[in-house]
């Protein structure tokens, strides 16, 4: 009789702690993928090599090398191997941010908006974290919506290349903004939830919406509060 009561709460207890033990190590691997973010960025910014590149190529390396990398790392998300290429596409991330970054750091206040969109970034991850554990609410429905807006912003980015229009540009900003602030949490959520069991492409979902959250923060705090010579 108390082996049949105890059966379901030691099996939801096991639960429970599982995904606990998916989110705690996606956190501990998120962290870690900042060293070779940082680094990627530190070797673009100090060798200059997208700036010689020229934009055309380097953008067609980020599609290649970003979507070619996060092949690698869910074909390889079940084995220690999934951590190396996982690292290896945060370093390659980094590497493609040391444009923008390069170009911030032109400004006079450089530093202190890269410090600034940094904070920002932190800010939002922990509101984020903080909401996926109090919302009890499912979010799943939000990733069909979440994926159709983050697709119409890409699309609308590469026709701007084109275009070369500064309200496009802050349009795009702004949505991207947004949007990877809700991805955030729905892949948090997903994590807390037990939809994402796998704490490599847990850990790569969020570190993209890290991603972009602080490349859309910076760019606008570029545009809007920077001080040129």
């Amino acid at each position: 009789m108390n082996d049949t009561l105890q059966t379901p709460y030691a099996y939801g207890t096991a639960i429970a702690a599982d995904r606990q033990r998916v989110l705690r190590n996606t956190y501990w691997l998120l962290a870690l993928s900042l060293v070779p973010t940082v680094l990627g960025a530190w070797v673009g910014v100090s060798t200059g090599i997208l700036a010689k590149m020229g934009f055309g190529f380097s953008t067609l390396l980020f599609f290649v090398g970003a979507f070619g990398l996060m092949f690698v790392i869910e074909r390889t998300k079940n084995s220690s191997m999934g951590v190396v290429a996982l690292l290896g596409f945060t370093f390659f991330m980094g590497l493609m941010l040391s444009r923008l970054i390069a170009q911030v750091l032109g400004l006079r206040n450089g530093s202190s908006l890269i410090m600034t969109a940094f904070g920002g970034t932190a800010a939002i991850f922990f509101a984020m974290a903080s909401l996926s554990t109090i919302i009890k609410r499912d979010l799943s429905s939000m990733g069909k919506f979440l994926f159709v807006g983050a697709l119409v912003v890409m699309i609308a980015g590469i026709v701007n290349m084109f275009l070369q229009s500064s309200a496009l540009m802050l349009t795009v900003l702004v949505l991207c903004l947004g949007i990877f602030s809700a991805f955030m949490l729905y892949d948090i959520k997903r994590v807390v939830d037990g939809g994402e069991t796998n704490y490599i492409s847990a850990t790569l979902n969020i570190y993209l919406d890290l991603y972009n959250v602080f490349q859309s923060l910076l760019s606008l705090l570029g545009i809007f509060g920077g001080e040129r010579d």
